[in-house]
């Protein structure tokens, strides 16, 4: 199975969102599903796949040659695959996953997560949606989905294509992609 991972290009203040980075990327790993993911080698993005890798794990990067350019791209995947744009990145991402998993991060985090729930909302894709509420970092994020379905801009069944767990084997066993 390839899990698709939206995460952070940094690691944030506390040591938590490195410590569940490298979780993911281990549990993945010796569960035996890849990882596909913005092929950065900085920040939450190069400790998961770093994890994964050290533990056997296989690691599909996809990052826009602009980005290769600044020296971000994680040379050591398994597979790195270089497009032109940011919007290339995301439908490549998209068409290899089976899941979704999205980690705490910044703008290109919340971008892909919002893009890949419209797609879902839009029945373009019907894959799994996972969000890792670890230290509450999304809790006002799904608040906020709330108050959109509550004041008619959100549909409540769209909903229901998140799955908000607070740790990574509650989330991907809620998922199907492990079993405890």
């Amino acid at each position: 199975m390839n899990v698709c991972v939206f995460c952070g290009s940094s690691t944030g203040k506390d040591a938590i969102f490195a410590d569940i980075a490298a979780e993911a990327g281990k549990l993945l790993a010796r569960s035996g599903h890849s990882i596909v993911y913005g092929g950065g080698n900085i920040g939450l993005m190069g400790i998961i796949a770093d994890a994964a890798l050290a533990n056997g794990g296989k690691v599909i990067g996809v990052i826009p040659d602009f980005l290769m350019q600044r020296e971000v791209g994680h040379r050591g995947l398994t597979q790195l695959v270089i497009v032109n744009s940011m919007h290339e990145r995301k439908k490549k991402m998209a068409d290899l996953a089976d899941v979704f998993v999205a980690l705490p991060g910044g703008w290109g985090t919340l971008d892909e997560l919002a893009e890949i729930l419209t797609w879902r909302q839009l029945g373009l894709i019907n894959q799994p949606i996972g969000l890792l509420n670890i230290d509450a970092f999304f809790t006002p994020l799904v608040e906020q989905m709330k108050i959109m379905s509550e004041k008619g801009f959100l549909h409540s069944t769209n909903l229901k294509f998140l799955t908000v767990e607070n740790s990574v084997s509650k989330l991907l066993t809620a998922l199907g992609v492990v079993t405890v």
